[in-house]
């Protein structure tokens, strides 16, 4: 902290600041263990992993952590699809950005839109529903490019349908 900064503040703000030293640890000091507690599964031949996302982008973790699960589970052999549906069709947009699309107003505005084009190159399927959509007046042609636009009915009969498969479900809900 710099002379005028300090000069700036009282007594007890000073004495605040000062009384625990920061930073405590160096940067790079181990806080927690690095065991992992269970084996790292990978699938079987026809395994599939499923992810139901109902979570708006950037108003919490939900989505991002879901995109990220199902990539991992699709790097470990498993087929894996993510369908959106509901506040959660607003994380397919490809017209996030400000002041223009694909700028970023802040650090990570396009994790989501970056993990998803990942995960579709990578060979995973995004299917997005219209009706989520239409809710929040996005249009189907603002989609990233890759994500499959699908009927309001199809929710329920994805889920039927990865369920028949045997596919691991993941369903997040965001409210």
């Amino acid at each position: 902290m710099t002379t005028e900064t300090t000069s700036t503040l009282t007594e007890a703000e000073q004495k605040s600041l000062t009384e625990i030293p920061h930073p405590s640890l160096p940067e790079g000091s181990s806080i927690y263990g690095g065991t992992k507690v269970f084996p790292d599964y990978q699938a079987e031949p026809g395994q599939s992993y499923f992810t139901l996302v109902h979570g708006i982008a950037h108003e919490s973790s939900v989505s991002f952590v879901a995109i990220l699960q199902a990539t991992r589970a699709q790097r470990k052999g498993f087929e894996s699809a993510i369908y959106f549906y509901g506040p959660g069709s607003l994380n397919c947009l490809a017209t996030r950005g400000f002041p223009t699309t694909g700028n970023s107003a802040f650090p990570g505005e396009h994790n989501i839109n970056d993990s998803l084009k990942t995960f579709i190159a990578e060979g995973g399927k995004v299917y997005c529903c219209r009706f989520g959509l239409s809710l929040h007046g996005a249009r189907e042609e603002d989609l990233i490019e890759g994500v499959i636009p699908t009927h309001p009915l199809d929710v329920q009969d994805a889920l039927i349908h990865y369920a028949r498969k045997g596919a691991i479900v993941n369903s997040t809900y965001m409210f």
